[in-house]
């Protein structure tokens, strides 16, 4: 498979890009900065410039032509103002989005944060509620799409090794996950076609990754998952 990672220099998608060139897929990813580069091509990754937040429609479907998914991973990031929520966690997510379905590829997985999908509790801080505002508009925006889409939504991310244990349900995360467990998550859900459609909430847990995806596949299927 030809993987494109949006937000090709964060820090989940590098390890999703390594598990992928490590088992013989092509991963590229969309950056904004030139100087990361040869962070990419270290890790086996096709570093693509492309600043997501000032890029052309056009210029953005040539990145992703070819591709057999895209994975969005990118983000405004720590520190961060709620301007640029809006830009790159909302903007640039349709962005990426439309021109997936204008270069004909099917299958999407949006990395999105726990929270999305209900309104930021009343205590949240502005950045905070402008971020989870921001992932709930491209998660719906995508959702409306004529796409294989999956919607993961990751509970507070941690760098701890990951531990391969994670709890994936369609009920809303607490806890952590480490960003191992994240990019073994996406792993086994573009292995897994019958995810797309699903939004799921990932956390720390007692299920090894690759059971857990199937289960909740197989629960959007009526199957039944071996236990």
């Amino acid at each position: 498979m030809r993987i494109v990672i949006a937000g090709g220099h964060g820090q989940i998608a590098r390890r999703l890009g390594r598990l992928l060139t490590a088992r013989g897929d092509s991963a590229a990813g969309l950056i904004r900065n030139p100087a990361h580069s040869d962070d990419l091509l270290a890790d086996g990754i096709q570093p693509i410039v492309c600043d997501l937040e000032a890029a052309a429609h056009d210029d953005v479907v040539a990145a992703l032509s070819g591709a057999d998914a895209v994975i969005f991973a990118a983000g405004a990031g720590p520190g961060s103002g709620a301007a640029r929520k809006h830009t790159v966690d909302h903007r640039a997510a349709v962005l990426v989005t439309e021109a997936a379905v204008r270069a004909g590829i099917r299958r999407y997985v949006m990395v999105s944060t726990r929270g999305a999908g209900s309104p930021p509790p009343a205590h949240a801080d502005e950045v905070w509620a402008a971020y989870v505002h921001a992932k709930t508009a491209a998660d719906e925006h995508l959702m409306a799409q004529d796409l294989d889409w999956t919607v993961l939504r990751p509970a507070a991310l941690t760098n701890e090794p990951g531990a391969g244990l994670v709890r994936l349900t369609a009920e809303r995360s607490v806890g952590e996950i480490t960003r191992d467990d994240v990019a073994q998550v996406l792993l086994a859900l573009l292995d897994t076609p019958a995810s797309a459609g699903l939004v799921l909430e990932l956390a720390a847990g007692p299920e090894p990754v690759v059971e857990a995806v199937a289960r909740a596949a197989s629960a959007r299927t009526g199957e039944v998952a071996d236990a």
